[in-house]
């Protein structure tokens, strides 16, 4: 029998040291399969429901491994989580001497030489900046590990942030004065030593990919690497399997050279003249586009009215200042760093518009300061399969949602992960007590113009039986707006007295922590709170959903690997688009019910849920909710359920 029993089982090491924990049968199995995995060295993906105890279930078998361990998260608040809570409970739990580091993005460490450049130039957004460096300067003389997130008293959406951080561009690594003090190096180098290393999903691919020097150098000695929310993880490898150049990656040079020029090459009038030239060239370049939020393919950009002559200039004024910054690179290596990155800047301009790569998707992002240009993988299932290869050690695999019912084929596929076992363990709690799955009855098709007032006008008789209490999950931000104006007006001429939230209006800590304390709130989200979110007992009582998550089609690297697939003979609607919808939807519903004493209604107002005929599939992969399209059922729960 495996120690695992005597750790997880009543009067073990677990309930002993970690007040409110008590014995569940799915998470004692799931440590097993790991610990299993762990010792062979071999590839498993497992999902396992809410309220299993998954961190837990992997964490105890990678302590009592001995092994140098790599967990990643697909959230930061996941992350510091992991490092400040759970991994130090499971580490005192075991008795284990193992050494635990947190290792985040260059972007979450105060940068001392970009801090002394901010401070003494004084060039900043807004009165407030002024007044952060300040209180940024006192952060670094007494923290250890400069990370910003320490530092709450400045907003974590602060202008003064990109200012005083780094970026893998403007890093002067070992040419820099502070290089001795750097913080990132500093956890970087903690990072190596530690037995265990917390990171996120997107610094373990830039940095693998990239061959940055974290985890790039932290990989080769790892025995195992566990991704939790390894739902997120096709999406955020094909953002580095790929290849990106945002114009802010120019602006910032052009800030850069600018600070640069000025202490360093005070004499060159060159060079003061090419920087504006580059920066209002760059500028011009996003003005071609009308709109921030979209993404468009390759050929509609292309096609713009000035796309050409506007991307044309833009690398002219960039390959004149690269120039300039050549003949005073000897100066100084921060003017040298400069002409490094408009030499690489000007060749990533042109491979993008180059294109020729049949294996990646080229298209545009347009945000309200910049355009990103990005050449995005068809497929990432190769690229992570070398990586998986490169020499022997365990890969976990977890979340809550990876499978369509319990078919693991989708995503298997997607990661290219030949040769993983799968294992599925459904949550402990009591659906079909604790919940119902609610089908408005006579809902018009989602592509109808009365479709989003037939959302809101199905949900009022809800919200006034839960007295309020509620997410309304939207499919887009303009339903959202949409959602939320109408709600605004019925909550007004009805006289239903719940405040109305809205994603968007503060950030998401704040909302949520409002949400909570109002107790009887309703607030309308997109896609930030589909996933992450975690509100438990009375305050939120249902989950509205406005439409099933299906991908929009007119997204370029969607309909590129549609196409791709469709080719090939395969359907890409039940291969690559339902499995999508069925994981995203898992995700919108496990907000509901987060410990045995919750309940609640899960909503879905989208007809197709029982119209068509993949519409029994979905519902099958959610939990087991007790199933109703009348509302008389949804009232009479509220009626039994409500606290009065």
């Amino acid at each position: 029998m495996s120690d695992l029993n005597k750790v997880f089982n009543a009067g073990g090491a677990l309930s002993k040291a970690i007040a409110g924990y008590h014995p569940r049968s799915q998470q004692l199995e799931m440590a097993l399969a790991i610990e299993e995995t762990i010792s062979n060295n071999t590839q498993l993906v497992a999902e396992a429901g809410t309220g299993t105890g998954k961190t837990f279930a992997y964490l105890v078998p990678a302590l009592l491994s001995g092994g140098k361990v790599i967990i990643s998260t697909g959230t930061k608040n996941l992350q510091d989580q992991l490092f400040t809570r759970d991994l130090p409970n499971v580490r005192d739990a075991l008795k284990v001497p193992v050494t635990v580091s947190m290792l985040k993005g260059r972007a979450n460490y105060v940068c001392h030489h970009h801090l002394e450049r901010a401070s003494n130039e004084g060039r900043f957004v807004s009165r407030e900046d002024a007044k952060y460096v300040h209180l940024i300067k006192t952060f670094i003389e007494n923290s250890s590990t400069g990370d910003k997130s320490e530092l709450t008293s400045v907003p974590e959406n602060a202008t003064i942030w990109p200012s005083v951080t780094s970026t893998r561009d403007n890093c002067m690594g070992a040419d820099c004065s502070f290089y001795k003090d750097c913080f990132v190096m500093e956890a970087r180098k903690r990072a190596l030593a530690a037995d265990v290393v917390v990171v996120n999903h997107h610094l373990f691919f830039a940095d693998v990919m990239l061959r940055d020097e974290g985890v790039a150098e932290l990989l080769p000695n790892a025995n195992t690497v566990i991704f939790d929310e390894a739902h997120q993880l096709p999406e955020v490898a094909g953002l580095f399997f790929g290849e990106d150049v945002s114009t802010s990656q120019v602006i910032e040079l052009t800030r850069d050279a600018l600070a640069a020029q000025m202490v360093l090459a005070k004499d060159c009038i060159a060079l003061a003249e090419a920087i504006p030239k580059l920066e209002k060239a760059t500028k011009d370049f996003r003005l071609v586009f009308m709109y921030e939020g979209s993404r468009m393919p390759v050929q509609k950009a292309l096609a713009l009215k000035g796309f050409d002559e506007a991307y044309t200039h833009m690398q002219t004024e960039l390959a004149l200042l690269a120039k300039v910054l050549e003949s005073q690179a000897a100066r100084d290596p921060e003017l040298e760093k400069c002409w490094q990155r408009s030499e690489t800047l000007l060749m990533q301009l042109a491979r993008w518009y180059a294109g020729g790569n049949e294996d990646l998707v080229r298209w545009v992002e347009v945000f309200t300061q910049s355009v990103q240009l990005h050449a995005t993988p068809l497929s990432v299932a190769e690229g992570f399969g070398k990586q998986l290869n490169a020499q022997p050690r365990a890969w976990v695999f977890t979340s809550a949602t990876l499978a369509v019912k319990t078919d693991f084929s989708h995503y298997l596929a997607q990661m290219g992960l030949l040769e993983a076992k799968t294992a599925y363990w459904t949550s402990p709690f009591d659906y079909e007590k604790q919940a119902i799955l609610y089908a408005p009855q006579g809902m018009p098709e989602p592509n109808s113009p009365a479709y989003t007032a037939a959302v809101v006008a199905a949900s009022i008789p809800v919200l006034r039986a839960s007295q309020g209490r509620a997410f309304v999950l939207c499919t887009s931000l303009r339903a959202m707006r949409e959602i939320h104006a109408m709600l605004k007006e019925v909550f007004e001429t009805e006289g239903m007295e719940y405040p109305l939230l809205m994603q968007g209006e503060s950030s998401r800590t704040e909302l949520l922590e409002r949400f909570r304390k109002i107790g009887n709130a309703v607030l309308v989200g997109s896609q930030s709170f589909w996933e992450g979110v975690d509100v438990r007992g009375e305050a939120l009582s249902v989950v509205i959903i406005d439409k099933l998550p299906f991908a929009p089609p007119d997204d370029p690297v969607l309909s590129a690997r549609i196409d791709k697939m469709n080719a090939e003979g395969k359907n890409a609607f039940i291969e690559y688009q339902l499995p999508y919808s069925v994981i995203t939807l898992k995700q919108g519903a496990g907000r509901l019910i987060r410990d045995e004493n919750d309940h609640g209604i899960l909503m879905i107002c989208d007809p197709r849920l029982i119209t068509k005929p993949y519409g029994k599939r979905i519902w099958q992969s959610l939990p087991p909710f007790k199933r109703t399209k009348e509302l008389a059922d949804v009232q009479a729960f509220f009626e039994h359920h409500l606290i009065d």
